[in-house]
């Protein structure tokens, strides 16, 4: 999802994602959650950081809540680090309506601070993607 809301908010900007412990497949929740609000993500592929590791970022942002302490070590030149922690809304419990409720929580604050982090941190810096 945080990907997919970067891009929505600059589609020039070069946003990879990755997790420390991706899934088979993206969750269907969070495809239904993307989608309404007119974001298509379903032909997303969870990867894994290990992929990226020594690759040049700009910027190196971690998002879920335990991402920080987990993440791996990039090798590769990295400008910045940047932690913004959310829930992760894949170990949401219930039933099909709550996980959903969940997505669209975590949905809506990810929306909300990486439009934060964007406009201060890359858009009014000039920073490239």
């Amino acid at each position: 999802m945080a990907e997919a809301l970067l891009k929505s908010f600059d589609p020039a900007l070069e946003v990879y994602s990755a997790g420390t412990e991706p899934a088979p497949r993206v969750h269907p929740a969070a495809i239904q959650a993307m989608q309404e609000i007119g974001i298509d993500i379903g032909g997303a592929h969870p990867k894994s950081a290990d992929r990226f590791l020594a690759d040049a970022f700009d910027v190196v942002l971690t998002v879920c809540d335990h991402a920080s302490e987990t993440c791996p070590v990039f090798s590769g030149p990295v400008k910045r680090r940047v932690h913004i922690g959310f829930d992760d809304p894949a170990r949401a419990a219930g039933s099909e309506s709550e996980v959903l409720r969940e997505f669209r929580r975590v949905r809506d604050q990810i929306k909300a601070k990486l439009y934060e982090f964007y406009k201060h941190e890359i858009r009014d810096k000039g920073q490239p993607g």
